[in-house]
C-alpha cells in the first residue's frame, strides 16, 4: 500500500516530519510522498536523516494554481525541492502570505455582514501559521451559531463545500478570488518539470465541477499534465475512481492516489486509506516511477 498525498506543519498539516514519517512507518507504506502546500522545505528537515521510515519516499508538492475560472492543486512527484523553493518565493514569501490573510479576512468578514450571518470576531482564532487558511476558522466560528445554519444553507454541511462551491467560486456570493495571489495553471506544471518532475491533477471530485471528465481533458489538452489523482477520499463514493482512472487510461495520463492527510485538523482522514477504503496499491506508480 502506498500514499503519496499528505500534509504536515510545514504547510496545514498538525503533524510534524517525523510524527508523519511515524505513522507511516507503523502502517508500513511501501512508498509515500509528503506534498505540502506551495513549498518543499519538509524536505529539509532533520527528520529525513533519522531512518525512521523504511519505505521509499517520493519528493513531492502541491501546489495552487488558476485554470480559466477555476482554483485547482497541481501534485509534482519526482521534484528538485530547491528549484520549487525559489520558485515559490515569487508567490508565497512570509509576508505576502500573511497580508493575503488579512485581505481575504476582510472580504469573507464583509460578505458574512452583508448577509447577516453573527459571529464573535474575538472568538475567531488567528494564532495561525502563514500558510494556514483564516476562512477555515471564520467558518468554524460562524458555524457555532444555529441562526447562521438556515443562511448558509448547504454551504453549512462542511468546510469543503463552503470553500469550493463558495469562496473559490466565481459565481457564488460568498467568492473573495484568491485567484489573484496565484499562478496560472501552466507556469505551476512547467515549474515542476522544470524541477524533473511530473504533474497530477490533485483530487478532480474536491473541485465539485458539472463535468468532471470534460475538465481533465480541457486541462490535458491546454497544458502538458501528466498525470490524475484517481484515488483519493473524495472519489471513494459510487464509482468515481473507475470513472477517473478510465478517463486517465484514454487520455494517456499517468495514475497517482493519495489520502490527503492533515493530522487531527482532519480527523475522518487516515494515512493510505483516506476516510476508509481506498486502498492505494503500489502497482499504480510503476508506469511512470523512474
Amino acid at each position: 500500500m502506498i500514499d503519496l498525498h499528505m500534509h504536515t506543519v510545514y504547510s496545514d498539516g498538525d503533524k510534524t516530519v517525523k510524527e508523519v514519517l511515524s505513522l507511516c512507518e507503523a502502517k508500513k507504506l511501501e512508498y509515500i510522498s509528503i506534498t505540502d502546500h506551495n513549498t518543499a522545505e519538509e524536505y529539509e528537515d532533520r527528520a529525513f536523516q533519522e531512518n525512521i521510515f523504511s519505505g521509499k519516499i517520493i519528493k513531492g508538492v502541491e501546489l495552487n494554481a488558476v485554470f480559466g475560472s477555476q482554483n485547482i492543486e497541481i501534485l509534482g512527484y519526482q521534484i528538485n525541492p530547491d528549484i520549487i523553493n525559489e520558485w515559490s518565493k515569487k508567490y508565497y514569501q512570509e509576508e505576502n502570505l500573511i497580508k493575503q490573510q488579512k485581505i481575504c479576512e476582510k472580504r469573507l468578514l464583509d460578505i458574512c455582514d452583508k448577509k447577516g450571518l453573527v459571529y464573535n470576531y474575538d472568538k475567531i482564532k488567528r494564532d495561525i501559521k502563514p500558510t494556514d487558511y483564516i476562512e477555515i476558522y471564520i467558518y468554524f466560528e460562524l458555524i457555532k451559531h444555529e441562526e447562521n445554519l438556515k443562511i448558509l444553507g448547504k454551504f453549512g454541511e462542511s468546510f469543503d463545500t463552503f470553500y469550493r462551491r463558495g469562496l473559490a467560486d466565481p459565481k457564488s456570493s460568498y467568492f473573495i478570488n484568491r485567484m489573484e495571489f496565484r499562478p496560472k495553471c501552466k507556469e505551476v506544471i512547467d515549474i515542476i518539470h522544470s524541477a524533473g518532475g511530473k504533474a497530477f491533477l490533485a483530487h478532480p471530485y474536491v473541485y465539485k465541477f458539472d463535468d468532471t471528465v470534460g475538465f481533465i481533458k480541457k486541462l490535458k489538452k491546454e497544458t502538458n499534465l501528466d498525470g490524475v489523482e484517481c484515488f483519493h477520499h473524495s472519489a471513494e463514493q459510487d464509482d468515481r475512481i473507475d470513472i477517473l482512472i478510465k478517463c486517465a487510461k484514454e487520455n494517456n495520463l499517468y495514475i497517482s492516489g493519495g489520502s490527503d492527510y492533515h493530522g487531527d485538523k482532519k480527523p475522518n482522514i487516515d494515512l493510505g486509506v483516506g476516510k476508509g477504503s481506498i486502498n492505494i496499491p503500489k502497482e499504480i506508480i510503476d508506469e511512470w516511477l523512474n
